[in-house]
């Protein structure tokens, strides 16, 4: 009897030993940000840092562009409109002549549960054929809506605001935040983060994207990361879906690859990573300064790859133009009904889906 009671009084203190390791694990977490925070802001060169990626970032006022959006139903999750941009103008231009304005050649909704330990991406395929609704971008000039518009549009038409005001329309769902990522950027931070490693299944040899890679593990530059996330000819089907599924596994890779860097133990490598990236996006207004999105990349910072559900909205191949999807109303509804209530997505929902189909998603895997 005495020797079960002395067992039993050691199991709490167990647990107790647990909680506190974790707390310091936390603390030990908060207090890296915060270091990093004064070094930038505090350092040598009297807030110089600060202000040099405060210059950097240049917001979007997306609310004031927006009405009648849906009921921010603040149960602590987070929605964030995720946008790669094709612009071909400036510092893109070796990736060839506009044909236009640009367009969202990537678009992902990232939710991120309460608690932040976990999230889903969905991501939108750009060929997908939608009711565009009636939009006013941020200088305030208006764009009739269209029915069978591919999804893509919206950010041609419109601009940011545009395509949060579509996606808003087609889940039901309030976005918190707008990211939008170009590809120089993009290709800079990469090279800054020292490559992403992946290992290739299949050969992927794709003239347009300019990227040749064997079977076997690769380390990829800033230029060899964009070629994959844009190649689509010689992966699956050759369509827009096989290359989504390419974005999700690389994506996956650079979540990891961010996490093991070491940039916030290393104050030289925090502020060129922060420097970069801070010219690589243009978010809302809302994270237009280097405290605002110190504090919501703070809250994210805990994600690991495996840690992420990434998903393709629910689409199957139009009967019109085979060459464009539309979304199968009934699954789409149910993503985008379980991420409204902050409940995981359901397997059924994906089950038909052409998206989640192919083999493409297998040809790439992270460390």
């Amino acid at each position: 009897m005495s020797e079960q009671s002395s067992s039993e009084s050691r199991i709490p203190s167990r647990g107790k030993r647990r909680r506190e390791r974790s707390r310091r694990r936390k603390a030990l977490t908060v207090a890296a940000w915060s270091a990093a925070v004064l070094v930038l802001v505090g350092g040598s060169g009297l807030g110089y840092a600060f202000f040099r990626l405060n210059g950097n970032i240049q917001g979007i006022d997306i609310d004031s562009a927006l009405t009648d959006r849906p009921k921010n139903l603040d149960n602590g999750s987070m929605d964030i409109l995720v946008l790669g941009s094709d612009s071909r103008s400036g510092a893109n231009s070796e990736y060839g002549q506009d044909e236009g304005a640009a367009r969202s050649d990537t678009a992902m909704v990232v939710h991120v549960y309460k608690g932040r330990k976990t999230a889903s991406v969905v991501s939108i395929p750009r060929d997908t054929l939608i009711d565009r609704p009636e939009c006013t971008d941020e200088k305030g000039a208006s764009a009739a809506g269209e029915k069978r518009a591919m999804f893509n549009t919206a950010y041609e038409v419109g601009g940011p605001a545009c395509a949060v005001k579509t996606v808003e329309k087609m889940s039901g769902i309030r976005m918190d935040h707008y990211i939008e990522v170009d590809f120089t950027g993009f290709k800079k931070l990469i090279d800054k983060l020292g490559g992403v490693e992946i290992t290739t299944t299949k050969p992927i040899d794709d003239a347009k994207s300019h990227l040749d890679l064997a079977p076997g593990t690769h380390t990829l530059n800033g230029e060899q990361s964009l070629g994959l996330v844009r190649t689509r000819k010689s992966v699956g089907d050759g369509s827009d879906l096989g290359r989504i599924q390419l974005q999700q596994a690389f994506m996956k890779a650079f979540i990891e690859q961010v996490k093991s860097v070491g940039v916030f133990t290393n104050p030289k490598k925090l502020f060129d990573v922060a420097d970069t990236a801070t010219k690589a996006i243009t978010p809302d207004s809302e994270l237009e300064s280097v405290p605002e999105l110190m504090d919501f990349a703070r809250g994210l910072s805990g994600l690991g790859a495996k840690d992420v559900h990434m998903i393709t909205m629910p689409v199957e191949y139009d009967q019109v133009d085979p060459n464009r999807v539309i979304p199968i109303k009934a699954a789409s509804q149910q993503v985008w009904t379980a991420l409204g209530h902050d409940l995981p997505v359901p397997a059924s929902a994906v089950k038909d889906s052409a998206g989640d189909k192919g083999e493409a998603g297998a040809i790439v895997k992270g460390r």
